[in-house]
């Protein structure tokens, strides 16, 4: 959209809580599983809050497609689905090739990277041109490919969760060898990309403050153009319910895969530990099974198999039923950008033990008050916090109350749509300014 069409876009139209028109939204989304990381949870919650303040949101995304609420449209923009179960890494047959950006996906796969924020971004340029002028705001949910840079008809706000610069050094301190090392290196090839892009951007959203000094440590982002929007949990959804039956001994977490970030293999260190006073004691992992890797050995090696329970691919339903019937929740994560497990469990009023990794802190509050915390990496600390709490079930109850109370009052997804939809104006309003600034200049030239 030019300069001189967005200040003539002025028609009225109905308005939202902020008494201003409502927004036109295309939300990018490259990879959107609801099952497997946070990206999916984001995309579903806040399109939907952002519906239900009267914006017109539409969600452009590539598999695994994100799964939306009923008013929030998808648009297929599909990828060549390289890491779709149960055939990973798969060499497509030459009839599914389109185009250039799909040889270059697949020799990025060939060759050990991940090409998916690259491709993603330069597919979802080529779509928003063909349809410029139908949005107000791009807000890109961090893909932070070069597609991405330029104009895209309307402003860009960004989205980054926390640095995946953060996850690369985690794994690269966990490899074994050398080759292991150069895989790692490889994989994450992408995110020189990443550096490079959101370096440029103009507005970038971060979902707390942990992750903001994350985001310009790292990437090298001036701090006064992030913002700070804390996302939260669906409290109504995730919420107490005293006819659920508390489960002995049951201790909830949630991995979406076996790597050192989520900190899983010292949560099974700590219920070997925890188990010789507590026998009961038992956990259930809402992710998949690893069927190698260091959880895999130490479940092996512990003799933990009876022990452990991978449950996957549940509804969200499943998810606060399964939560309510835990006595802890437990987020051993050595890092996160922000935690919503952590806002999920409080929101169901379970009690949490949490590390002070990244952000969790922020969420989860102050140790003895709302949770009790403990240092990442720390097998035998977790195995203390979480036998304490099996043993005083008031402290339960405490910590679950003022857990809950925090969640209200802090991390919803409505305050979070709220807040996001602040940054957009802001955005837009910058782009007009601009464009007047430009309008100017040139009728001066005249």
């Amino acid at each position: 959209m030019t300069a001189e069409a967005m200040e003539a876009d002025t028609e009225p139209g109905p308005r939202d809580d902020g008494g201003e028109r409502p927004l036109r939204i295309a939300l990018l989304s490259y990879k959107g599983n609801p099952f497997c990381g946070g990206q999916g949870v984001y995309v579903r919650h806040l399109s939907r809050e952002l519906a239900r303040l009267g914006h017109s949101v539409e969600v452009i995304g590539a598999q695994p497609y994100p799964v939306l609420d009923e008013g929030v449209p998808l648009t297929e923009l599909s990828s060549l689905d390289l890491y779709r179960q149960p055939d990973p890494f798969r060499t497509p047959k030459r009839a599914e090739f389109r185009d250039w950006i799909d040889a270059v996906e697949v020799s990025t796969m060939w060759t050990g990277g991940f090409p998916e924020p690259l491709t993603f971004s330069l597919r979802a340029r080529r779509h928003l041109a063909a349809r410029a002028g139908e949005f107000d705001v791009v807000h890109d949910n961090q893909t932070l490919g070069y597609g991405l840079l330029g104009d895209l008809g309307a402003p860009l706000v960004t989205t980054i969760h926390h640095p995946i610069t953060v996850d690369r050094e985690l794994d690269l301190a966990a490899a074994a060898d050398w080759r292991r090392r150069a895989s790692v290196r490889r994989w994450y090839g992408f995110t020189r990309m990443q550096r490079r892009v959101a370096r440029r951007l103009p507005s970038v959203l971060t979902v707390s403050g942990s992750s903001k000094q994350e985001i310009t440590d790292h990437l090298g982002v001036r701090s006064d153009r992030i913002d700070v929007v804390h996302i939260g949990a669906d409290t109504e959804q995730f919420s107490p319910d005293p006819a659920v039956p508390e489960i002995p001994g049951r201790i909830v977490t949630t991995s979406s895969a076996d790597v050192p970030l989520k900190g899983l293999v010292h949560l099974v260190e700590a219920l070997a530990k925890l188990r010789t006073e507590h026998p009961a004691a038992h956990l259930v992992v809402v992710g998949k099974r690893a069927e190698d890797g260091p959880v895999a050995q130490a479940i092996e090696r512990f003799g933990l198999d009876g022990a452990v329970r991978f449950v996957k691919g549940i509804s969200d339903a499943e998810l606060v039923e399964l939560v309510r019937g835990a006595q802890i929740a437990c987020v051993p994560s050595l890092y996160e950008g922000f935690s919503l497990p952590a806002a999920e469990a409080m929101a169901t009023g379970t009690p949490l033990v949490a590390t002070t990794g990244g952000a969790i802190p922020e969420v989860a509050g102050a140790d003895g008050e709302t949770c009790l915390a403990v240092p990442p990496g720390d097998a035998g600390a977790l195995a203390v916090a979480l036998g304490r709490l099996l043993g005083d079930p008031d402290l339960r109850a405490r910590l679950g109350t003022a857990g809950r109370a925090r969640v209200l009052a802090r991390f919803t997804w409505a305050g979070a749509a709220r807040g996001t939809a602040e940054l957009y104006r802001e955005a837009i309003a910058r782009r007009r300014d601009r464009g007047r600034n430009v309008a100017a200049v040139r009728g001066g030239a005249r």
